[in-house]
């Protein structure tokens, strides 16, 4: 991060210091989704300390002082992100409490929105499905006020992920087909805001693919999923080693062995610049499945992503 402009002797807070650190947020982001989030925490955290610092240091207007706040709760929930993303669950948990004690206190419908969306895949992640369709509602509901498509499609992609773990396939294949016609009118109402410009064609084939999956349908999932793979940007490294190896995964499951293999194994060239916790575990579990199928190309597929996984390790 780049030091701020000079504050002077007053050490007074304006406007460019307050853009410069929002600058700072934007390049975490994009960090996140170029390599995840287990070489990005440090980063945050202290771009976190760092804000905390100017708050408590700084002088500057009651305008600039909300600013510095809000600006931190978003720091805290990307903190959070980052945890979530690198597996440790418990330090994602503190960060989000701390950043939605900053959007109550500031009562900022935006961030709450961000906070309670992402507790959703953390529950549902845990096995909390309920505690994550309460949260995603919680989020949509909000969200519905502000009135930007793309925003409810996402979060109404995260209730249907909830709706798939607790079993009602009929609601989860409703809500998926709402979030799939809210993002046809992404060019309609408000935009969405900065940490949502990942959702898209995508992100929606990979919910479809996600829900196939979790219904069992594991040929119709590893369609969707190969359209996401495809559709997926080159600059969201994370999502793109996310996506193959959850391909590989769906394919084994179909009983379409040495393309699964296949794809585990092209999922290693994604994972050399990404370091993201959910990833790894979803190759672990790839590789049990390789280990007791009786083919060749599971065995050597299983042998390399073994090596794989001890070489991180060691690392």
């Amino acid at each position: 991060m780049r030091p701020l402009s000079p504050t002077g002797q007053s050490r007074a807070i304006g406007t460019t210091h307050l853009l410069e650190l929002r600058t700072g947020l934007r390049s975490l982001f994009q960090l996140d989704d170029a390599y995840g989030g287990g070489d990005v925490r440090s980063l945050s955290v202290r771009h976190l300390r760092r804000v905390r610092r100017v708050i408590n240091t700084g002088t500057y207007p009651e305008t600039i002082g909300r600013q510095l706040q809000l600006l931190a709760g978003e720091i805290a929930e990307h903190c959070g992100w980052l945890y979530y993303d690198a597996d440790e669950q418990d330090n994602a948990r503190r960060y989000w409490g701390e950043a939605l004690t900053a959007a109550t206190m500031l009562r900022d419908p935006n961030l709450e929105i961000l906070v309670f969306s992402s507790m959703s895949l953390q529950a549902c992640h845990e096995g909390r499905p309920r505690d994550g369709l309460d949260l995603a509602r919680a989020a949509q509901e909000r969200a519905t006020l502000l009135g930007s498509p793309v925003l409810q499609s996402l979060i109404a992609v995260r209730e249907t992920r909830a709706l798939a773990l607790l079993g009602d396939e009929k609601a989860a294949g409703s809500r998926l087909s709402y979030a799939m016609k809210l993002g046809d009118q992404s060019g309609r109402g408000r935009p969405s805001p900065e940490w949502a410009k990942f959702h898209g064609a995508a992100e929606l084939g990979y919910a479809q693919g996600s829900l196939y999956t979790e219904l069992g349908h594991h040929h119709r999932a590893s369609d969707f999923l190969r359209a996401a793979l495809a559709h997926q940007d080159a600059n969201y490294g994370r999502n793109r080693a996310l996506y193959r190896i959850t391909l590989a995964k769906s394919l084994i499951n179909a009983g379409e062995i040495d393309e699964g293999a296949a794809h585990a194994v092209g999922s290693l060239e994604h994972l050399e610049e990404v370091e993201s916790g959910r990833v790894l575990r979803i190759l672990n579990e790839v590789t049990d499945a390789l280990t007791v199928v009786d083919a060749r190309s599971a065995r050597q597929a299983a042998e390399e992503l073994t090596e794989y996984a001890e070489m991180k390790e060691a690392a």
